[in-house]
Parts: structure tokens; sequence; C-alpha cells
């Protein structure tokens, strides 16, 4: 009976634990995946593709996708923080933020896009260069962000320091429209904003262009938005990812070679998510300082980190072994007869 007893025990034991190995994440069939975005011309393969829904359509019936709208990045990378998102579009200042933040867990898998980024001064201000913005306040989107990160290794470049470092230039964060709102009251004397802002800030504040997209950094070769994934998400499930990033090559493509048509479908999905369309004249301008791309520019990105530790966005500086996985994207890139990026 002992003997008995025992094996109804252990089979128990047994049959709990076979119970619980198919409870597992990666036994269960995915049902939704989860991608935060920006309604932001320099996350044009999500808006493309979302209006579109050529996502949707790679991956079928059986997965549905649940987009999720951010405006800052630190927002969205609380959300993948809590698990709460799987893959996004982000700029790479907040993905780096990410990566250090989650110990490794949230990656970089593909680029999106370049530069897409000017400094402008206020309608009535003698600001020419960098230099000129000693003693004045600049607005950027957001601290520790692409924008942010770029006007500081300017003002580094032109020996200038944020006040809060005991420098002469007052640094502000505000939101893209509050930031037209401030520099059309006179409250901020410059902006380094992304498109579509820069061209509108020109267009119907009258502000004038200090620096162009190809003179902010690296002659534009830098990162403004990128692709990230949680590590979990990426292993329990590579097939999905595959599709999704050979679906972002494909929209990379189609928006580079189609650029007008492109931007009027990015236009469409701004004015669903915002009610409010960029005119056409904005639009094209903001395009043109955009470069559509599938790297993440890993040098520029690698040089961000030095960037963010020298701004104090991070306490110390991180290995940056495992901030990027491209290996789903150059097997897409490979597949297609295109570079790899290594």
């Amino acid at each position: 009976m002992k003997k008995r007893g025992l094996g109804l025990v252990l089979s128990a034991v047994l049959a709990i634990g076979v119970l619980a190995g198919c409870g597992s994440k990666k036994n269960v069939e995915l049902k939704t995946v989860r991608v935060g975005f920006f309604p932001n011309l320099t996350h044009s393969q999500a808006l493309v593709g979302k209006n579109r829904g050529d996502y949707q359509k790679v991956l079928g019936d059986g997965v549905s996708i649940d987009w999720k709208q951010f405006n800052a990045g630190s927002s969205e990378i609380e959300a993948f923080l809590a698990g709460e998102l799987d893959l996004g579009y982000i700029g790479p200042g907040p993905a780096i933020n990410g990566f250090t933040k989650s110990k490794g867990d949230v990656v970089i898998i593909a680029g999106s896009t370049d530069a897409g980024a000017v400094l402008v001064s206020r309608k009535g201000t003698s600001i020419k260069s960098v230099k000129d913005l000693d003693g004045k306040k600049v607005a950027i989107p957001q601290f520790g962000n692409t924008q942010d990160l770029s006007l500081r290794y300017l003002m580094q470049e032109a020996g200038l320091k944020d006040k809060t470092k005991g420098g002469t230039v007052e640094i502000v964060q505000a939101e893209n429209p509050d930031i037209k709102t401030l520099i059309e009251k006179g409250e901020i004397d410059a902006a380094l904003v992304p498109e579509p802002w820069g061209a509108r800030l020109e267009t119907e504040s009258g502000a004038n262009l200090v620096l162009d997209y190809n003179q902010i950094w690296r002659e534009g070769k830098y990162p403004t938005a990128v692709v990230i994934a949680r590590k979990e998400f990426l292993q329990d499930h590579p097939d999905v990812v595959e599709k999704f990033l050979k679906t972002h090559v494909e929209l990379t493509d189609y928006i580079n070679a189609n650029q007008s048509e492109a931007g009027n479908i990015a236009n469409k999905e701004i004015e669903a998510l915002t009610k409010k369309p960029i005119s056409k004249d904005i639009l094209d301008t903001s395009f043109k300082r955009i470069t559509v791309t599938n790297s993440p520019e890993n040098e520029a990105t690698k040089e961000m980190i030095d960037l963010s530790l020298n701004a104090g966005f991070i306490k110390e500086k991180p290995s940056d072994t495992g901030l990027f996985d491209l290996t789903i994207l150059n097997k897409v890139l490979k597949e297609k007869g295109k570079e790899e990026i290594k």
C-alpha cells in the first residue's frame, strides 16, 4: 500500500509538471502582438504599414496587432519594462535607456529613420549659429531623447554648457505642439525638433532655420528612430519577428521608391490618429529631411551612450554588448539579396 501510495504521489507530481510545462509562455499560442509607435513621420514604416494593413496581412488572421500610440520615448520604455509591449518604434536615446534599465531585455533589432530634425530660432532673434545660443532658452521634446542628445553634442562642440551644469544655455523640455506655442509667444529663443515640427515652425511660426537636418550631427547619418523588441518575445516568437521585419524592410523600399505617395499615406494615418493632417508643403519639406532606412547606425547609436552618460541620463556606462540583435534582420536582408548590416 505504501508503495502504491508513493507511486500515486509521484504520478501526480509528474502530471502537474507536464501541465505547468504546457502553460509556459513558449507553448501558449500567440494571439496578439503589441507594437508601440509615435504619430510622427520619423516612424514612417509604422504609419504606412498600419494604414495599409501590411503588418496585419503578413501575420494572418490568427494573430492580431495591438498598436499602442505614445508621444514620448520614456512612456513607451515604461510600457516595455512593464511587459506591456513586444515590439516598438522609438528613438535611440530611449532605446539605450530601456536596454540599460532592463539589463539587456530590451534590444534594437532594426533601424527605421535617420536625421529628420532641425535647429530653428524664433523670428526676430539674431541666432545664426550654435554659439549664438549663449544665454538663450532652447527647447527640445524630451530630456534624454535624440534631439536633446544632439543639442548637447552641438553645445559641447561650441564650448557651451547647460545652465544646470554651470553653463549659460537653459534647456527646457516641452511636447512638440507646446514648443510651437512657446516660440510664437517668445518664451523660448530656439528649438531642436523632429519633423514635421521643424517645417511647421518655419512655415507657420516664422522660425529661422539655423541648422538643417544634415548639419546637426554626422551629416545626418545618425538614427532618429529604431525598432526594438523584448528579448523574451524575440526568443519565444522568432517567426513572428521575422514576418514583422520582412514587412518593415519591404515598407522601407516602398517609401524610398514612392516618397510622395508614401508621405500621403503616412499623413492620412497621422490625421486619423491626431485629427490634424499635415499641409502638403510641410509634408514635402519634412520628408526631404528624413532618411528611411533599415540600419540602426550602430556606431552613432553607441556614441549616444557616451552623450547620455555625459548628460547624466544614465549613471554609469553600460556595456553595449547585446544592445543590437540584428540576426533576424540580416536573415531577411540576405534572402532579399540586400547587404547585411554589421
